[in-house]
């Protein structure tokens, strides 16, 4: 165990500074997190409609799990603040684990709207807390490959989780929701035995933590957020929604190459997270802020002129090498401009990448349908440039060693 924990983290150091022993266990966490929603989540709307709804109550579903996190963050915020990252993290996913589990359980449709609406609560109180910790265990000059390792935590684990969604379905639709509630008591286990214990009133980051209102002012939160926003709207909302129907409507392919362009791109993605980690850190948050985004942007506008599943492709792919620095670039400022143990500052800037994932997909389909592609992607185009533009006010900060 030891040596295979030490392994892990000569990975995750690469050649610069050890990562924090907290930032590792947090990528453990994520991957076990992660893995175990990407078995539910191709589960989840055949197991819904099993109750004899429709697709919209199918739609609501899904929806419910986001509006909550949503909902949530500003307060889980201020709960991180009062009681600490760790309490909350393990309260977090204990809810997710046991309204997960109540959902295979459930006997009617109500239970299961219910039931994934607190799951999204608990969501909201890990996730939060979880990047509230990284970023203050993390000091400057190992922020972006911290942020860099943990983000790949989620992107493996949610690579390997349809697949064994898949086998579980084969034997009961009700058998990953279960297999979901013991991955997250693994990662809890995980987290309560391995993450340090902290006082309140001591700090691991280096920076003492800023008052709230200090930070919306700060040029690097104000580009974080509208990153973020921009981020979310295109990735989990425009892409998400329209690359389907595009692959099937316009490009006239099969639905599985949906699945095989999105794994691609996401392989794409999580082999470019410790180069662009690295990036951060030595180049600057700025220049991998302004760049990412401008290529991101550009991205989202040719993807509706493709004629090719393979150009598509392709596309997508540097797209999931642009999104490595639009991941972790914003939220390293977020931690600059913060200081330590910031709550509230990770709370906000995680509720605009979640208001751009919900509110995105609903004004692309409004869009497509009055406009065509173009215009839906274009929004994501325009949302994305402005964060390359705003993030010229950034300061210009010296590369700091790593």
């Amino acid at each position: 165990m030891a040596r295979a924990s030490e392994t892990l983290r000569r990975l995750a150091w690469g050649r610069g500074a050890p990562l924090p022993r907290d930032v590792v266990v947090l990528g453990v966490v994520a991957f076990f997190v992660m893995l175990g929603f990407g078995v539910v989540v191709p589960v989840l709307p055949v197991y819904v409609r099993s109750f004899g709804v429709g697709y919209l109550e199918v739609g609501a579903v899904v929806s419910a799990f986001a509006v909550m996190r949503l909902v949530a963050n500003p307060f889980v915020g201020k709960l991180v603040d009062l009681v600490g990252e760790r309490v909350v993290l393990a309260s977090g996913i204990g809810i997710v684990a046991l309204s997960s589990a109540l959902v295979g359980l459930a006997d009617n449709y109500l239970q299961v709207l219910l039931l994934r609406g607190a799951g999204g609560i608990g969501s909201a109180m890990f996730t939060v807390s979880a990047m509230t910790l990284l970023l203050a265990s993390s000091e400057p000059a190992t922020r972006g490959r911290s942020v860099g390792f943990y983000q790949g935590g989620f992107l493996i684990g949610g690579m390997a989780g349809p697949a064994v969604g898949g086998l579980l379905a084969g034997i009961s639709l009700h058998a990953p929701f279960f297999f979901y509630a013991g991955t997250l008591v693994v990662a809890g286990a995980v987290g309560l035995a391995l993450l340090q214990r902290h006082d309140r009133n001591e700090t691991t980051a280096p920076e003492p933590a800023r008052p709230f209102r200090e930070v919306l002012r700060d040029s690097r939160y104000q580009t974080a957020l509208l990153a973020n926003l921009a981020q979310g709207w295109s990735a989990m909302g425009v892409r998400s929604a329209l690359i389907p129907v595009l692959v099937v409507e316009v490009l006239h392919g099969e639905p599985a190459w949906t699945g095989i362009a999105f794994a691609i791109a996401a392989v794409a993605q999580t082999l470019a997270l410790l180069p662009a980690g690295r990036f951060v850190d030595t180049v600057g948050r700025r220049p991998a802020i302004i760049a990412s985004f401008a290529v991101g942007a550009l991205i989202m506008l040719a993807i509706p002129a493709v004629t090719s599943l393979w150009l598509l492709i392709v596309l997508l792919s540097l797209y999931g090498v642009a999104a490595a620095f639009m991941g972790t670039a914003p939220a390293a400022a977020v931690g600059d401009a913060a200081g330590a143990r910031g709550g509230q500052p990770v709370a906000v800037f995680q509720a605009f990448s979640d208001a751009g994932a919900i509110a995105g997909p609903l004004v692309a389909g409004l869009l497509v349908d009055a406009f065509g592609f173009e215009a839906a992607f274009g929004s994501a185009f325009v949302l994305m440039a402005a964060a390359s533009v705003f993030a010229l006010r950034m300061p210009r900060t010296r590369p700091v060693a790593a």
